[in-house]
């Protein structure tokens, strides 16, 4: 690639530019082989027509060895040294568009990309993932004990117990004898017409007054709601008559869990504590714990309260099938 430079070269101060010959420094009109030129003879008069200028301008040559003054040859421009680098240190980079030593056009020198962070390894991915599963199922578990401790009912728990005549009422003691002194106080409701029932209820609590000392319990009579072998036209009549009693008196208990096993003495009582619940005053637990004595069918009572209770337990398989609410625990008596 050649570059053509036209210059146009001054003459000093008081030297008229059009003296001399074309390319010679000397002002002299002659030139410098003139016996008019001021440049003193001798080494220092060939020195100075050989330096081309008294100001001291290079002459430029071509390629060609003419001079640079020639209107009709190329001229080059000199070649620049570069500049020695020194070790360790850092070079900026070119300029956008510069000229490399081929004189070809070249870019800025792309920067050093950052090493990329190797990533995870994904092998590590489903281990932590296992973990945190595991430690989660440890933790629920343990939240939820702590929860349900703090959600039981502290003690006392009201209960009331229905006894009947005969073998009703020995069954429910042998229930009672399981529970723990947190059932405290037993309030038991018995016909004013069972005189055997009282009996062993009080000889079952003044054995059981030996182990908790602390334990109380009140007797409470209603009007008996159906007799046996009476007719069922009758028993609405008398069954209502008991409930006005009952009413008031579960009103005045407000127990936390009813528990009975069928005799005619319960339906009254449940009924009253099933209306204080619908009426948002009290809400009772009602439990109906069939006689063993029931092997195929439900008792009367039975069938009327399997609406109303809350837990119905039977104690035969076959009365499970028939009444699927129903919930078989086996022999419990």
């Amino acid at each position: 690639m050649h570059i053509h430079i036209h210059m146009h070269i001054h003459a000093p101060a008081g030297i008229p530019a059009s003296h001399g010959s074309p390319g010679s420094c000397c002002p002299c009109p002659a030139g410098p082989s003139g016996s008019g030129c001021p440049c003193p003879a001798g080494p220092e008069r060939a020195g100075c027509h050989s330096r081309g200028a008294h100001g001291g301008i290079p002459q430029l040559r071509d390629a060609g060895g003419g001079a640079a003054g020639s209107p009709s040859r190329r001229i080059t421009a000199p070649r620049a040294r570069r500049a020695p680098v020194t070790p360790g240190a850092t070079t900026a980079p070119r300029a956008r568009g510069g000229l490399n030593r081929a004189g070809r056009r070249m870019g800025v020198a792309p920067l050093p990309l950052p090493r990329k962070v190797a990533p995870a390894r994904m092998e590590e991915l489903p281990v932590v993932v296992l973990l945190l599963l595991l430690l989660s199922l440890l933790l629920v578990p343990l939240v939820l004990l702590l929860r349900r401790r703090r959600g039981r009912r502290t003690p006392p728990f009201s209960l009331l117990v229905v006894a009947g005549s005969g073998g009703h009422t020995t069954e429910i003691l042998r229930l009672l004898s399981c529970l723990s002194e947190s059932y405290s106080p037993r309030h038991y409701v018995l016909a004013d017409s069972d005189k055997m029932s009282e009996a062993k209820i009080r000889s079952f609590e003044q054995k059981r007054a030996e182990t908790f000392s602390e334990s109380q319990f009140s007797l409470e009579r209603i009007p008996r709601s159906r007799e046996v072998r009476q007719s069922w036209s009758s028993s609405v009549v008398t069954t209502l008559y008991s409930m006005l009693y009952s009413l008031p008196l579960t009103y005045k208990l407000k127990p936390d869990l009813i528990l009975c096993n069928g005799p005619g003495t319960c339906v009254p009582v449940c009924l009253s504590a099933f209306l204080l619940g619908l009426l948002q005053i009290k809400r009772t637990i009602i439990v109906y714990v069939e006689s063993i004595c029931r092997v195929e069918t439900l008792s009367l009572s039975g069938k009327i309260l399997y609406y109303f209770s809350d837990y119905f337990i039977v104690q035969w398989p076959d009365l499970k099938k028939k009444y699927p609410k129903s919930v078989y625990l086996g022999r419990i008596v």
